[in-house]
């Protein structure tokens, strides 16, 4: 990941804490997003991001961008209440469990067309693509399977709906990289 890419730890924090604000102030209810006087340049930037949420150590919820279409903040946020109550493999966060979510986030680099030797498990995200189907696997998920760039691979592709070595035929492969921090990781 290039330098320039990284996200201080002074913005790590005010961007989980942004996280939290917007899914308490969507699924509480009448709570005020907090107002963000001075943001740095990298936090206006637009970059593909994603809000994963963990309840009792098991996925509660993961929804983002792959591609930068609006500025980090923005993303984030919108991001962190989708994953809250748009994400179709879990019934919407319930009032009794927001203050119990643990908040991961994911800020991508540029997708980047990739060969499957290149595949880098630790380092690369995957998004599979072929014809009107997509899967993305953000890197950590092969790091927490202990999976190999194959397994990598096929996982992907069965993410995006497609035959497990689809990877292997006309289906297009993209990696990026990511810069992943949590809430866990300030307390």
């Amino acid at each position: 990941m290039n330098p320039s890419e990284v996200v201080s730890k002074k913005d790590q924090e005010l961007l989980l804490q942004l996280a939290r604000n917007a899914i308490k102030t969507t699924v509480l209810k009448g709570r005020q997003l907090p107002i963000v006087h001075s943001l740095s340049q990298l936090l206006r930037e637009k970059r593909g991001v994603f809000v994963t949420l963990w309840l009792e150590g098991e996925l509660r919820g993961c929804i983002g961008f792959p591609y930068p279409s609006k500025p980090l903040v923005e993303a984030v946020q919108e991001a962190s209440v989708c994953a809250a109550l748009q994400d179709f493999r879990f019934p919407p966060v319930r009032e009794d469990e927001v203050s119990r979510i643990e908040i991961e986030i994911s800020v991508l680099t540029q997708p980047k067309e990739i060969k499957p030797e290149q595949v880098k498990v630790g380092v690369h995200g995957l998004i599979i693509s072929k014809g009107n189907r997509s899967g993305l696997l953000l890197p950590q998920v092969a790091m927490d399977y202990h999976w190999d760039s194959k397994t990598f691979l096929e996982q992907t592709c069965v993410k995006a709906g497609l035959a497990k070595n689809a990877w292997k035929e006309e289906a297009k492969i993209y990696g990026f990289e990511a810069q992943v921090f949590a809430e866990v990781d300030f307390k």
